[in-house]
């Protein structure tokens, strides 16, 4: 990656994600990035680099057990939306469109591709933007578990006001200091030492929760006109991952829904694929990484 570079280090003398650096956008914001740059062959030309694209509220760390895996074959670049992790808050606001114009930055800044787009639930719709934007340089997208347009049930007002409780009931307990002990799980899950201090230090603020409400304010109205006219992505493979089990908020009908969703979305690519993972709810890439590794894996060196 080009441009200023900030070493975080470890223990061990590295950090886990790798090497830190600062990606500029248009309007002068900085996005922080962490970048592993995988075996030598990862430099060689037309080897894809791998982009990953966080959930709603999710930081670079969420990405740090699915980010090591993928750098055995590809370099992997994980970064912080304004308003998330080390990147400061965006004053113009977090629309789709915005979010996606910030994705195509760091893609630029991470130099001129071919990419691999990853993103996790609502990172899904972000990613699919981008990669519509500039599709001359997306090798293929991998979609874990994501928020999609097909699905009926997010356009329902039940949903919206269980979203509204949500954002409210969250910057409470961000406030209060509680958000990190109804999450712990999420560092237990963390793959390293300075992945979970990381996490500790950034994705339980109440600054964590203003973002995530400020993109709430648009973005399920900005996805439902997708419905009549989606991001054109050619003949770009997308592959779908989808959990299986219920909870993390999304009980027996809202998974089936999401699901099928899914399914909809990977038949539109004309190289689409439906991967189950059997033994996730919504956090595939804590709970089963492996799975998004070896779905990356077979867009970036396919016919292994």
């Amino acid at each position: 990656m080009n441009g200023e570079r900030e070493q975080t280090v470890s223990e061990a003398g590295r950090h886990t994600q790798g090497t830190a650096a600062w990606a500029a956008t248009p309007d002068g914001r900085r996005l922080y990035t962490m970048e592993l740059p995988g075996p030598s062959t990862a430099g060689e030309k037309d080897v894809p680099t791998v982009v990953f694209e966080a959930g709603a509220a999710a930081t670079r760390s969420t990405w740090a057990p699915v980010q090591v895996g993928v750098s055995g074959f590809a370099r992997a670049v994980v970064y912080d939306r304004s308003g998330l992790g080390r990147s400061a808050p965006d004053p113009a606001g977090r629309t789709l469109d915005r979010m996606a114009d910030d994705l195509n930055a760091v893609l630029d800044h991470a130099g001129p591709g071919p990419f691999v787009l990853v993103g996790h639930s609502a990172g899904g719709p972000i990613v699919r933007l981008a990669a519509s934007r500039r599709p001359e340089r997306i090798a293929g997208l991998v979609l874990v578990d994501p928020t999609d347009e097909a699905a009926d049930v997010l356009f329902r007002k039940t949903f919206r006001r269980a979203e509204r409780v949500w954002l409210a009931v969250g910057g409470a307990a961000a406030r209060l200091g509680l958000f990190k002990r109804a999450f712990r799980w999420l560092l237990a899950m963390a793959p390293a030492e300075d992945v979970r201090e990381d996490l500790a230090r950034e994705a339980f603020t109440p600054g964590v929760l203003r973002t995530q409400r400020e993109q709430a304010r648009t973005f399920l109205d900005e996805l439902e006109v997708w419905r009549e006219t989606p991001p054109a992505l050619g003949d770009i493979p997308v592959t779908v991952i989808s959990g299986t089990r219920t909870g993390d908020g999304m009980p027996k009908a809202v998974r089936a829904a999401a699901n099928a969703s899914h399914a909809h979305r990977a038949a539109q690519s004309p190289r689409g694929r439906h991967v189950l993972a059997e033994e996730s709810g919504h956090y595939v890439p804590l709970t089963e990484p492996d799975v998004v590794v070896d779905a990356v894996n077979a867009l970036v060196t396919p016919g292994r």
